[in-house]
């Protein structure tokens, strides 16, 4: 039978081996990193400013609710949200038209919806890019059907060449980014390179392989 002291040893070691293994994991995809768009301080310099945004504008209106897209908003709701002044509370939904393409399929599948009512609270979607558009106008017309008192749309990134939709207003918009496939900071390449601390270009040779 093992003591109390060899079972925590045990377990330091499983820890530190696990850390290990995440340092070098996060050093290979640095390698697959061609450029660096924006890094940390960059992009908590624009989430302040979104936040400052957020609450001016909502700061009558007795709270928002943020519904964070799943999974690539996570860093960027999580950021967002600490920065509000304005009550807020959270629900998640998670949809895919992507897969583990490039581009996306055009049919937007809900995996998980909200699990509370939106009716009659005032809605912000945060999503990490608008991309097609395809996602966001769909989820845009199905949460505006269940009659919120307002619904408007938090977008980290913007990628305008790839637009595929019309009448888009988003109030929110962090940056403008050229069409290039990124990760980081929540966004993913089949759900590697979300933990990178910044918005960075992968590389064609790692996608197109």
């Amino acid at each position: 039978r093992k003591s109390d002291g060899e079972r925590d040893e045990k377990l330091f070691l499983r820890v530190v081996i696990e850390e290990e293994y995440q340092k070098m994991e996060q050093h290979q995809q640095w390698n697959d990193i061609e450029e660096v768009l924006y890094d940390e301080a960059a992009l908590n310099k624009k989430v302040v400013e979104l936040a400052q945004r957020i609450n001016e504008d909502y700061k009558d209106k007795g709270g928002v609710v943020l519904v964070g897209i799943l999974k690539g908003s996570v860093i960027f709701l999580s950021e967002l949200a600490k920065r509000l002044t304005v009550p807020a509370t959270l629900d998640f939904m998670s949809v895919s038209s992507y897969g583990s393409e490039t581009t996306s399929s055009g049919v937007v599948k809900i995996i998980m919806d909200l699990r509370k009512s939106i009716a009659g609270k005032h809605v912000l979607i945060v999503e990490d890019i608008l991309d097609t558009g395809f996602t966001l106008t769909y989820l845009l017309k199905l949460l505006k059907e269940r009659e919120p008192a307002s619904l408007e749309c938090v977008v980290l990134l913007n990628k305008p060449d790839r637009l595929k939709v019309q009448g888009l207003n988003l109030k929110y918009v962090g940056f403008t980014i050229p069409d290039k496939w990124v990760v980081g900071y929540g966004l993913d390449y089949n759900e590697h390179y979300r933990t990178l601390p910044c918005i960075g270009v992968l590389k064609e040779s790692v996608y197109k392989k």
